[in-house]
């Protein structure tokens, strides 16, 4: 199909749209909130914006990305929230007669950077989104890789100073808990409650709260280096919450310690990046993997 995709993005407070057209660029956005009432709302609401964008962009293919384990077109685990999701017929909720593609979130981002943001022109490469947690994807030779649960890609759980606290996930010292905001209370011995607050703590001269965002930095570069050895990317994104907002005071120290820690044997080291899609990187990760499933 060489018309209109529409990207849908299910978030747990707002669901996104993007619709790119027949060239791939993104021509129209939207947003609804997400319902994950008892009454199971949400892919009703879903329908009736994907209806409303069709009415106004005409026949479209469709492509979802949403929490949780992925696995041919369907989430096959989903606890704790959005509940919904898990076991839902994409396909029949919205009513289509194609088959509706469906991802998990944080690859869908990258798909979306990859489309149209900071991973344009790449083959390997890969995504780090730094927030509340640590999650990420995973794109080898041109193909993100899914694994055989849909569990690939989830580098905030693995293990940077073991042994340690185990994570939500049992990993010990976590890359998540080493530097996501879910642990910053416990990181700096109850001063700062959030990441941001930290990051301009130290941008101020506290030599305590530098000392922390520097220790947590050095675990971050750690994890990065051992991805880089693993998968071999030629670039790492950051996005997320604490990457966008933190920007080049991350962005030094991170590359500081890289420069200690990184095995470099051509001489060049991985690039690093900021994500510069934001919000709209899955919905339209979304749309991309909707295209290329379908060519």
């Amino acid at each position: 199909m060489s018309g209109p995709v529409i990207g849908v993005d299910v978030g747990g407070t707002f669901t996104k749209f993007v619709v790119l057209d027949a060239t791939g660029g993104a021509v129209d956005r939207s947003r609804i909130p997400t319902d994950d009432s008892p009454a199971r709302q949400l892919p009703l609401d879903v329908a009736r914006e994907v209806a409303r964008l069709e009415g106004l962009h005409g026949p479209a293919l469709v492509g979802v990305a949403c929490p949780g384990l992925v696995r041919d077109d369907e989430v096959v685990w989903m606890k704790g929230r959005l509940e919904v999701l898990e076991g839902l017929d994409w396909s029949r909720a919205l009513g289509r007669s194609e088959r509706v593609r469906v991802i998990n979130d944080a690859q869908a981002a990258l798909a979306g950077e990859v489309a149209l943001g900071a991973g344009r022109g790449c083959r390997d490469v890969v995504l780090l989104t730094i927030g509340t947690g640590v999650g990420g994807a995973v794109m080898c030779d041109g193909r993100i890789l899914r694994g055989h649960l849909g569990r690939a890609g989830h580098l905030g759980h693995m293990s940077v100073n073991a042994p340690g606290q185990k994570d939500i996930v049992n990993t010990p010292g976590s890359l998540e808990d080493a530097i996501g905001n879910c642990t910053i209370v416990r990181r700096t011995d109850g001063r700062f409650t959030d990441t941001a607050a930290l990051v301009s703590a130290h941008l101020a001269g506290d030599g305590r709260a530098t000392a922390a965002w520097d220790a947590s930095v050095q675990l971050l570069a750690a994890g990065i280096a051992s991805i880089v050895n693993a998968v071999d990317p030629a670039r790492v994104i950051l996005g997320g919450g604490i990457a966008t907002q933190a920007g080049d005071a991350l962005l030094a120290p991170l590359r500081r310690w890289m420069d200690e820690y990184e095995w470099r044997p051509l001489g060049a080291g991985v690039e690093i990046v900021l994500a510069q899609l934001g919000e709209e990187a899955g919905a339209i990760g979304a749309a991309a993997y909707a295209r290329e499933s379908t060519a």
